[in-house]
Formats: C-alpha cells, structure tokens, sequence
C-alpha cells in the first residue's frame, strides 16, 4: 500500500479521504490557498502545503503546483477528491508524467467520458439507451435551434462539459431558445472554461437515478447498486438516499446491466457513476431509462452507498490505484438497508438559495442515532470556520441508514431537528420540509418536486412567542438561572434593589421587536409589545439558542430563528439603503449589465446578472423608477455592495 499520498481538494471530502487513510495507516498531504490555512482538513492531516492565494484558479486548480507539493514531500500518489481537478485528463497525464499515481480512472476514460456529446455516441456503440437529442459537434445557433423544434419541446439545453446543474437550462418555447442558450453557453464558460452545448428532450416527469461502478486494472467492474438523486433544486442534488424507492428487481437488473456495459467500454478503474434520466410518468419501467453522463469520480453522496453495503469506497480505491484486485466480487456485495444523505448549505433557501457567507460561530451535530438507526456526519468545517465567497458553501452532510426507508427518513428528519447552525444563513429548515413532504416521504419524488413546491417548503413560519420571549431574555442580561432556584443570579444586568422590568429591542428581519422582561418571585416573565401585552413565562432550558456577535439565534426544531440586537452607539450611514437603491444580495462577479443611466425600467425587468459561486443569478428592478447609476461589468461586489441607484421618486 502507499506510504503517503497528497489530496488535491479541500472541505470536507479531504477530510472523507483523510480518515480512512489514516485508518489504513497511508500519511497524508494537504494542499490549501491563503483562504483555508487554518482549515479543519489542513489541521487533520500530517503535512500541509501552500498552493496559492484563495481564488481557485490561482490555487486548487493549478496543476503544477500541486504535483510539485507531491513531489516536494514525497507522496506516492495524488487523491483528487471530487470536483476541482478530478475529471480534468490534463492533470492526470501531468501527474503520470511525473512518476505518481492518479487514485481515479486513466485520462483515456475520463476523456471518453468528459463530454456529453461525445460520451453519449460511445454509449449508443455500447448498446446503453440514451436520452433522444442533439450531441453533435456543430454549434451555429440556427442549427441548434432548429435541433430544438426537431426532437420537440420543451428541451433542455446542456453544458457539454462539467456538472452540477451549472450551464444547463430548460426551454418550453422556442422564443426562448436564443436568450437561454446565452446564458446557458456564458455559465459554461465561467465553470468549465468551454461553452459548447447539446440539446435533449426534457422528460416529463424525470427521475434521476445513478448506479454506482468499480472497476480495476485487471479487468473486473462490479456494480454497489443504484441512488436515487432525484430530489434536485436549479440542477443540484439536495437530499440523495439508496436505494431508490419503488425499484423493481427488473428495473435494477436493466439498469445495473447498461451501468456495467458503460464501464467496459472505456475499460474503466475506478469508482465511478453512471447517471440515467429515467421517465417516472407510468412508474419504473425498463424501456424508460436513459444514460445521461458518466462522473468519473467519487461522487459527494457516495455515502450512502457506503451505508447500504457496507464499503469503504475511498479504500477500494486507494487499492485499485495501487494495484490491487477489487476485493469483493458482483455475487459478494449484499445491499443491506435504506439510506439517505441530506446537504446541509450555507445558503438562503426562501431568496431562491442564494448563496450565503459569514462566520459559523455556533456548530452542534446530534452524535446519538435514532433507536434502529446509525448516522454519520460528513464536514469539512468546525465551529468559528468563515464560510467564504471564494468556494462550495457546504457545510456537512447529514447521512442516516436504517433497516427501512421510513426509519431512515424519520432518522434524518430527527437529525435536521437536532442541527444548530448560527452565524450564516443556513437551509436547515428546507431540508426538514423537504423530508417531511407527503410526496417526498412516499417515494413520490421527481426532479420537478422541489420547483412545483418551492413556496411552501422554503418558508419560515414566523417566530412563535416564547422563540421571541427566549431570544429577549438572552440578550437582557437576566439569567434562566433564576428559575432554577438561584435567586442572586436573577440581579444580573440591573441595579441593585432596582426591580423595575427592563426594555429591550431587537430586529427580526425588517421588523422591530419591544419587550420587557424581568423577575417576579424568581420566574422570570416576558411582555411582548407585538403580542398585546401577553406575559410569557420561560421554563429554563426550554429553547436551545446561541449568542455571538450583535445577535441571538433560538433553535425550533430544524427552523433557526436569529435577531439582531442592536448597538446604541452605531450610526452607520444609511443613505442608499432604501428604496432608490438595489444592493448586491451576495458578494460574486456582475457578468452581464442590461441597463444603464438614464434609462427608464419597470418592476421585474432584468438589470444584470451577477454570478457567485459559478452559478447565474438574474437581478431585476425591484421597482419601477430611472437608473442614475448601475455597476460596470466585471466589477466584483460584496455582500450589500450598491448595484443600482434610482432617482429619488416623487413626493419622497
């Protein structure tokens, strides 16, 4: 086995590797840019090496200098983990040339592999169905429109390149061909650094369900069985599970058949996915599934794979790369019950989930299972970590296996519930919703789910009193202690022999809340001005909640609620703040401006476009009004930075 290897990724999948690496007694290398030096995964391996400032393409994707810091400390091999460099054959052949080894596929298959278009001609050789489209090499405009009327809309239109939703649109009009192809090419071209593009058929009612394979360099490929990822929003997989619900045992025999089939044929070593779309409109049926693409890689749900059969599959590939035979057979891989992943983001689900920065300044997983169920908490960040603009915003993942699919479900939904995250907007809340949805919870779930439901599972019920009542307590200086039968610490935050309650204010979003609160025979007792005076009484203890700087968050379950408390001594400028103003809602790129001074827009007409994390976001007026002044393109923005300015409207 290796002595040492070097793991050219960062978070939390560094940390995945790290683990079973030291469990099979391999040193490990970490790399990192100027933004994760104090990172968990830098922290957690033997040695760690400076690879650039905290852009990516300055650092985690800078191939040469990730092989000379295997070089440099005298690694044997090089982990890609997932993302960055993994699927990138340039970089396998640089780390061939230099006499290490690549723990993934030959640059042959990934290249076979790496575009659609390409990948889906191999695969109908292969005798693999594949989705009716377009996956040819030209691509003038009026052919790939035409493409479109062809094969019938609604299409979807793909990056040929790359994943994870990003470069990929959906188009029910062919008015609309022109604008989303655009978008879809500029996407492309900012993740994948090429813009080309095929066009498919959109399924209806799509199910996105991928088998996982192995291969070694002996000739063997076996196959872990299949996952279910269709739970998606904008693209992107939110709550995986395996096995997928409603699978007949015909229907994974065809589907693990043709995901064997695609692995042969570009003799693959490796973990690897076979990603089909498959038509859910009459059930699962064996002549409704198509191959989509291949990742080949370790995936980030990869979990639950591991749940249900018991592998490791970051050992399996350190053995493969190194040589060795896969160590179990097809007839020797067992599935043993159901599991589910949920992907716990820095992001706000109700504004679209828009990204979100800031500092975790309270972390807390459950660490005890449900009765008949085991966890695993999959995280690349600890508490006091800064989630930054610069990177996924990943915070963990949330993975549960039990006996069945229901004990598991009720598992994670136990698990959301026990989270506590503060300091960054988080989608705590959405993933419960999404967990606890009747559709959802059946088996009932396309990649269309989550959008017909959008509303209703990201909203946030407003605060109930005694959430507000804990948060005013918390910041007033008086302690639950008193409750608890210590009477002097009931004098804390106030004067001596002064029993008169205390006022106080916080912010909840853009309103404000007054209460007062107090003590009375050593219970302490809240009035709440919004609820008509109403005296709430707090059992101690009653409400998890965390402080940290300038505001408090209670825990309802899996819903975290934070207010703002406020500073008598700031005076911070406000000017700009209201209406004749639009403010950037996340730092990133402005890509595209559609407007400009002087110009007269409507409510909902599109401005710019500003692109964080790799992923377009569309800024619209959010008011009818003239532009005096918009941001150039190209300028990079903060979180709150001034977008737009409007002429100041009459009677203001």
């Amino acid at each position: 086995m290796f002595k040492k290897i070097l793991i050219a990724n960062r978070g939390e999948i560094a940390c995945r590797i790290i683990r079973t690496a030291r469990r099979m007694g391999v040193a490990t290398v970490a790399v990192y840019s100027d933004a994760d030096a104090g990172s968990m995964h830098v922290a957690m391996a033997d040695e760690a090496v400076r690879i650039g400032p905290a852009p990516v393409t300055e650092s985690y994707l800078v191939g040469e200098r990730i092989v000379a810091a295997a070089l440099e400390t005298g690694a044997e091999a090089i982990h890609p983990g997932y993302g960055f460099l993994s699927e990138n054959p340039d970089f396998v052949d640089r780390v061939v040339d230099a006499g290490l080894v690549f723990i993934g596929p030959s640059a042959a298959s990934i290249r076979a592999m790496g575009l659609k278009d390409a990948a889906k001609r191999l695969m109908e050789k292969a005798g693999v169905p594949v989705v009716p489209g377009y996956h040819g090499e030209a691509q003038d405009i009026v052919l790939l429109a035409s493409k479109a009327t062809e094969i019938g809309y609604p299409v979807l239109i793909k990056a040929r390149a790359g994943g994870g939703g990003r470069g990929m649109r959906r188009v029910d009009h062919p008015g609309d061909f022109a604008e989303a192809l655009s978008s879809a090419r500029r996407e492309a071209k900012a993740a994948f650094g090429d813009d080309r593009v095929l066009v498919e058929k959109y399924v209806e009612k799509p199910r996105h369900i991928e088998v996982q394979v192995f291969g070694d360099n002996h000739g063997n490929a076996v196959h872990l069985f299949e996952r279910d990822c269709s739970a998606q929003r904008r693209h992107q997989k939110v709550i995986e599970e395996a096995p997928a619900p409603g699978m007949t045992d015909e229907m994974r025999a065809a589907m693990t058949e043709a995901a064997i089939k695609a692995a042969k044929a570009i003799a693959y070593s490796g973990a690897g996915t076979i990603e089909f779309i498959v038509d859910a409109s009459q059930g699962l049926k064996v002549d409704r599934f198509w191959f989509m693409e291949m990742n080949t890689r370790l995936q980030v749900e990869h979990p639950v794979t591991e749940m249900i059969t018991g592998v490791d599959l970051v050992e399996w590939q350190l053995r493969v790369a190194h040589g060795e035979v896969l160590p179990l057979r097809q007839d020797e891989i067992e599935l043993d019950g159901h599991a589910f992943e949920a992907r716990l983001y820095a992001e706000d689900a109700a504004r679209g989930f828009l990204p979100a920065t800031g500092t975790l300044h309270h972390l807390w997983f459950p660490d005890e299972a449900a009765p008949g169920t085991s966890l695993r908490v999959e995280t690349g960040v600890r508490e006091g970590d800064t989630i930054s603009p610069f990177y996924d915003p990943m915070i963990a993942k949330l993975v549960v296996h039990g006996p069945d699919r229901k004990t598991a479900l009720d598992g994670l939904g136990d698990m959301l519930a026990e989270t506590e995250i503060a300091g960054s907007t988080v989608n705590t809340a959405f993933l419960a919703a999404l967990a606890a949805d009747p559709d959802f919870a059946s088996g009932d779930v396309d990649t269309g789910l989550i959008g017909r439901k959008q509303d209703e599972l990201t909203a946030i019920p407003a605060p109930a009193g005694a959430v507000v009542a804990a948060a005013v307590v918390a910041v007033s200086g008086l302690s639950d202690m008193a409750d608890a039968g210590d009477p002097w610490s009931a004098l804390t935050g106030y004067a001596h022999f002064h029993a008169t309650p205390r006022r106080i204010t916080l912010g909840y979003g853009e309103e404000v809340v007054r209460a007062k609160v107090g003590v009375e025979a050593g219970r302490t007792f809240v009035e709440l001005d919004e609820l008509n005076g109403e005296t709430l009484r707090l059992r101690p203890s009653a409400i998890n909640l965390a402080r940290w700087p300038g505001h408090v968050s209670v825990f309802d379950g899996p819903v975290s609620y934070t207010f703002a408390v406020p500073d008598p001594l700031d005076r911070a400028d406000e000017a700009g703040s209201g209406a004749d103003s639009l403010r950037a809602p996340m730092p990133g790129l402005v890509k595209v401006v559609r407007a400009a001074a002087g110009d007269s827009v409507t409510k909902g007409q599109p401005l710019l476009i500003l692109e964080a994390m790799k992923m377009e976001h569309s800024i619209a007026a959010p008011h009818d009004g003239v532009i005096v002044e918009i941001a150039t393109e190209g300028s990079q923005v903060s979180d709150g930075t001034v977008l737009v300015r409007f002429a100041e409207q009459a009677g203001e």
